[in-house]
């Protein structure tokens, strides 16, 4: 461990994107901010690798319409987005057989498809229900809490593909089963993202434009302006404080702060020993709050063959372990590629030669036998990360909400809390990441400007 020291207004912990807005935001308003991060890059769950020497996203990737924070971030330090390419047919692989279909929503039956319409109006229903800011206050909160997704599907009596369809729905937005999810968080995760059409579309939805330079540039490019004001590969220990001062320990070194603003999931603010201890119940909130499990994996191929054969590259299955799949080919001339969410369970622990075998597998189920002979593979698993590992987001199980919903934001003494899981708006994406760094910085300023410039 180093022994640098900083002094700072306010030290922020975590150089995601949440971490960076705050930072940006206490700066411009002309506050002294330090960011210290444990990895040995910035972006947190944004991080962008490469396959067939183009930038893909092995973790957040799109962006769409109303994700205003993050568009407007991004664009003021000149980065730019490309559409999601989505012209042609969808596949879906469905009980053993594979078939084309446009939209969003698969038409695998008529009695499916009115059963789905059902059970979605239902849902929908409830979620304009539940108060963003105070979900805990919504009408039948401690019912909606007290039950899982899945449980409440089956009280619902969803049917087979109703339930299928919208497990699948669970897989890619909360890395979990509807199972391991309370109804109360999925209803005000997906009034958050502006309902089920906003949050699963391409085309006007949350998957409807990327950053071609891959959305870590975005992170990049704040942390360059913060310059050496980021600090990397310096993990948090520790976060004491008493009186009118913060000491926040590092594996570079200790701050001193006036505030600290804790930017990384809820999960694992248990990694930090706060001293005093947090209060009992935000001390057991860690353990309550747990990050999803979730995979990616690219495939690359000389052109985007599918699309000479109609198909958009965006497809869905009931077998894993790939079950989404988009095109986010740089160029219609090549090099084509395709993009896997991929189920955890059946995966991460594979070695890396059977992990590629088994997702050439399933995009060959999909798109053909093309799909079996790639120019480059490259897959990555956000549950083997040092630093936060899991994702997307919270998976949050059912009883938590209304226990510890309170807390989730709330600050202790001068600990303030950021990250997309903070959010009232786009909880879980990037754009809600942003907006709760710059709400957390909102805070923390007005706080500082009733305490003396010196500590």
């Amino acid at each position: 461990m180093s022994d640098a020291t900083w002094t700072a207004d306010v030290v922020v912990v975590g150089a995601g994107f949440a971490g960076l807005s705050a930072a940006r935001e206490l700066s411009r308003l002309g506050h002294d901010v330090l960011v210290l991060e444990g990895r040995d890059r910035v972006g947190g769950r944004s991080y962008t690798g490469h396959i067939a020497g183009i930038p893909v996203d092995m973790g957040g990737t799109f962006v769409g319409p109303t994700q205003d924070a993050v568009l407007k971030l991004a664009a003021d330090l000149g980065i730019t987005t490309v559409p999601t390419y989505h012209d042609g047919a969808n596949l879906i692989r469905w009980r053993g057989a594979v078939r084309s279909y446009s939209g969003t929503i698969p038409r695998l039956s008529l009695s499916g498809l009115l059963d789905l319409a059902r059970v979605r109006w239902q849902f929908e229903r409830i979620a304009r229900t539940v108060p963003l800011g105070e979900p805990w206050t919504a009408r039948r909160a401690a019912a909606l809490d007290g039950q899982s997704l899945g449980q409440w599907l089956r009280s619902v009596r969803a049917g087979a593909t109703t339930r299928d369809l919208l497990a699948i729905m669970a897989r890619v937005t909360w890395g979990c089963e509807p199972d391991d999810v309370s109804m109360l968080h999925a209803a005000r995760y997906v009034r958050a993202a502006g309902g089920l059409d906003r949050m699963l579309d391409v085309e006007n939805g949350a998957q409807q434009d990327r950053f071609a330079a891959g959305t870590q540039s975005i992170a990049n490019a704040a942390a360059a302006d913060l310059g050496d004001r980021v600090v990397l590969q310096a993990a948090v220990r520790r976060i004491e404080h008493d009186g009118g001062c913060v000491t926040v320990v590092s594996e570079k070194g200790s701050a001193e702060a006036k505030f600290v603003i804790v930017a990384v999931p809820p999960e694992h603010w248990s990694r930090i020993e706060f001293s005093p201890a947090l209060p009992a119940e935000h001390g057991q909130l860690p353990i309550h709050w747990p990050q999803g499990r979730l995979s990616k994996a690219y495939v690359a191929y000389p052109t985007p063959f599918w699309r000479a054969k109609g198909f958009s590259g965006e497809s869905l299955s009931d077998q894993g372990p790939v079950f989404i799949t988009f095109d986010v080919s740089p160029d219609p001339g090549g090099p084509g590629i395709l993009l896997g969410f991929v189920d955890s369970r059946s995966f991460d622990a594979l070695p890396a030669g059977q992990r590629r075998e088994r997702a050439l597998e399933c995009f060959a189920a999909l798109f053909g036998d093309e799909a079996l002979t790639p120019i480059d593979y490259v897959d990555h698993r956000w549950g083997a990360e040092e630093f936060a590992p899991g994702g997307p987001t919270a998976a949050v199980p059912p009883g938590t909400w209304t226990r510890f919903g309170p807390l989730l934001r709330r600050p202790v003494g001068p600990i303030h809390w950021a990250g997309t899981e903070t959010a009232d708006e786009w909880t879980g994406f990037l754009d809600g990441a942003v907006r709760s760094g710059q709400r957390a910085a909102g805070e923390v300023a007005v706080r500082l400007q009733g305490v003396p410039q010196s500590h």
